[in-house]
């Protein structure tokens, strides 16, 4: 079989050695998994670095002069992959310790040529910011990636690159990986507006332009998470933020600065402690705490959208590094009622409507999330398989136009197989609506939650989850 054929057909598999390393491992073999209704939950934990901020550490750290020293990284597949690619394009990448890493950069514009395709597994955010970086220098890279990031979009990044004298060289139907770039060797300069909100399209511009002379702009209708920016700014470049309409904002990055190294350490992910987050919530008489969240206002649309549904969250010891804030959250078990999420809000927290389409389900009375478009093109459609996820363990729930509506009831039937469409949130949220279903909910293949969460089983159980 073919390299390729093989790669997507065998999605990658993550275990730990005795050393403690993460060793990939290629297995067609599903690990179903189920959870069932579950004591309190109690007990304190920290999820795992933000992958956000473990990929543009990475990222920056090999756009940039000397060393860079990372503490708190997400050592899931996906920020794996991403280190690997920027070896591959000739940055020093090492761990040094458990979630410890070094960078030694290689300056704007200074990557190589790989010598083989740089293989981003699931990842389309390491996939498509390493396309901006990538962009800016003058050398041709292969970009792939598992079946799941081979379905999905990338014309709406290559898109901008192209207008800034990058160009695609070869690419699967659609403007699909696996794609072949051709960096611009005299970058441009562009304003860009944004199609849709998306901090990927935003940061693959901004990174192309840290080669380009001048100034590049991106402005956006409605802003989305601005670590890209804010870590620019940490690593020495000068990037001006400024409101733009009603909800957007107007970011202007000046060309061919010399970014220096830095110390980054990665606060928590707020996308990952959703997970535990709901499932206290819902699982009654539960009482836990999770440390070092970042609380970047951002990210935090969960947040307000469960404290609007009556959720009892309580935030204590605020602080910050590298220009995001952080907090520790107490989170116990609540009686939630049905909200209307506007749209405005999705860019906040568009990998959390999964999660929150659980609590919605416990809650009492419809809950209503709009303008979830972002959601289709995703790891799978998530709204599709949101809907199919609920609909299989009993919860009325309805998709009008890119809105989800969720008749909740205040308890779940549960007794469904979720299918994970390779989807480790998917995966997730089924095993967080199983903990206070009434019958066990069990998902296909829990495989795939490696990329984000590796320890997320064990964690929850730790807590008082009740998997098998």
């Amino acid at each position: 079989m073919p390299k390729a054929a093989k790669r997507a057909a065998a999605p990658s598999r993550i275990t730990r050695s005795r050393e403690g390393t993460t060793i990939l491992t290629d297995s067609n073999q599903p690990t179903p998994l189920q959870a069932r209704k579950s004591g309190a939950l109690r007990g304190t934990a920290r999820v795992p670095g933000d992958k956000s901020i473990s990929h543009r550490a990475l990222i920056l750290g090999a756009l940039a002069i000397g060393e860079t020293r990372i503490s708190g990284l997400l050592e899931g597949e996906d920020v794996l992959n991403t280190a690997k690619a920027m070896r591959a394009l000739g940055a020093k990448v090492e761990r040094t310790g458990d979630c410890e890493w070094r960078v030694h950069g290689v300056g704007v514009a200074g990557f190589a040529a790989p010598e083989i395709p740089l293989d981003f597994g699931n990842s389309g955010t390491g996939c498509r910011l390493a396309m901006g970086a990538v962009a800016g220098s003058p050398i041709v890279a292969t970009f792939d990636g598992d079946a799941s990031l081979r379905s999905r979009p990338m014309r709406r990044i290559v898109d901008p690159l192209e207008l800034m004298g990058a160009k695609v060289v070869s690419s699967s139907e659609g403007g699909r990986l696996p794609l072949t770039l051709q960096g611009a060797r005299d970058p441009l300069p562009i304003l860009y507006r944004t199609p849709v909100p998306s901090a990927q399209i935003k940061s693959a511009v901004l990174l192309a332009g840290l080669s380009a002379p001048g100034i590049t702009t991106v402005i956006e209708a409605e802003a989305s998470r601005d670590h890209t920016e804010l870590m620019l700014q940490h690593f020495g470049a000068t990037v001006v933020t400024e409101p733009e309409g009603a909800h957007g904002r107007k970011i202007s990055l000046t060309g061919q600065p010399e970014l220096r190294g830095a110390p980054v350490v990665v606060p928590a992910d707020p996308s990952s402690a959703a997970f535990p987050m709901v499932a206290a919530l819902v699982v009654p008489g539960s009482d836990i705490e999770l440390t070092d969240v970042m609380t970047n206002p951002l990210r935090t649309g969960l947040i307000a959208t469960l404290r609007e549904m009556g959720a009892s969250i309580e935030e204590s010891d605020v602080r910050g590094d590298a220009g995001e804030p952080m907090a520790s959250f107490r989170v116990r078990g609540s009686k939630l009622k049905g909200v209307e999420v506007p749209p405005e809000r999705a860019p906040s927290m568009i990998d959390e409507y999964l999660v929150l389409a659980v609590a919605a389900a416990f809650a009492e009375g419809t809950t209503v999330m709009r303008g979830l478009h972002e959601l289709r093109v995703k790891e799978s459609d998530r709204l599709e398989a949101t809907a199919a996820m609920l609909r299989v363990n009993g919860v009325v729930v309805e998709i009008d136009g890119d809105d989800l509506i969720v008749e909740g009831k205040g308890q779940v039937p549960g007794g469904g197989v979720v299918a994970t469409h390779m989807d480790h949130r998917i995966a997730m949220s089924a095993l967080v609506m199983g903990l206070a279903a009434d019958r066990p909910v069990a998902v296909d293949d829990t495989g795939f939650i490696a990329t984000s969460f590796p320890d997320f089983v064990p964690m929850m159980r730790r807590l008082g989850a009740e998997f098998g």
